[in-house]
């Protein structure tokens, strides 16, 4: 089954909306912007990518994250 990994930037969220009833962050109406992508063939191998992705800098000081994602 084949995995999509993404390196995205951190979309900062103020207070009033971390507050408020709905979601701050709702990726399927306004995804994070992307700056990486792969596709994996297997669990393993997008664990790899997603841990070799993480070791960059800006991932490490937050201002990016890796997400895995499994495509059906």
């Amino acid at each position: 089954m084949p995995y999509l990994v993404v390196r995205t930037d951190v979309r900062q969220v103020s207070e009033e909306a971390v507050d408020a009833v709905d979601h701050a962050r709702d990726e399927r109406s306004a995804p994070e912007r992307r700056r990486q992508t792969a596709i994996a063939e297997s669990r393993d191998t997008a664990l790899h990518l997603a841990r070799a992705l993480a070791s960059s800098g800006p991932v490490r000081s937050g201002r990016q994250r890796v997400k895995v994602i499994r495509l059906t």
